[in-house]
């Protein structure tokens, strides 16, 4: 093979073996959840009818959303993307625009910012929100700090009493 040829097909096969590892080294988009009126559908993180939706939201491992029942009872669900772990639980509005569930001692805090889960006053997760809907509140302007609560710093892995959960 002459050496022009040759140095062509070394440059195609370099090309091939450069496009290869460029694309496997790209991340993978993947498709944002389904949403409506309700939250998130086909999602335990969904507000059933005669409850409304307060919020809902998704950080990369989480989806939640806060119902309000016609009774004026808040109720707290989430679902971990991983495993499908699912909580149901009484939540209470925080007094800083977010919402609070806890479950013996787990608490979850919801809001536009993150999902923090602390044990007294520990927090062994904090996940900041990648997706939050506030239905039938105006569009904050782009640059309005979103209401926060300030649990303290991450201290571990999330706790057995994480796991797990059943629908109740």
């Amino acid at each position: 093979m002459p050496s022009s040829a040759l140095s062509r097909r070394r440059l195609a096969i370099a090309a091939a073996a450069c496009s290869a590892l460029l694309t496997v080294g790209l991340p993978v988009a993947s498709a944002a959840p389904a949403t409506d009126a309700q939250g998130y559908v086909d999602s335990t993180a969904r507000c059933t009818k005669p409850n409304t939706v307060v919020v809902f939201g998704s950080t990369e491992s989480s989806r939640v959303a806060i119902c309000k029942t016609p009774g004026g009872q808040y109720q707290y669900r989430g679902v971990r993307v991983r495993d499908g772990a699912k909580a149901i639980l009484a939540a209470s509005p925080s007094g800083d625009g977010g919402f609070v569930a806890d479950n013996d001692g787990v608490a979850y805090f919801v809001t536009a910012k993150s999902l923090s889960v602390t044990v007294d006053t520990r927090v062994i997760r904090e996940e900041p929100m990648v997706d939050f809907h506030r239905p039938g509140a105006p569009e904050a302007p782009a640059s309005s700090p979103a209401p926060t609560s300030t649990p303290p710093k991450p201290s571990g892995p999330p706790l057995p009493a994480e796991v797990g959960y059943g629908d109740r």
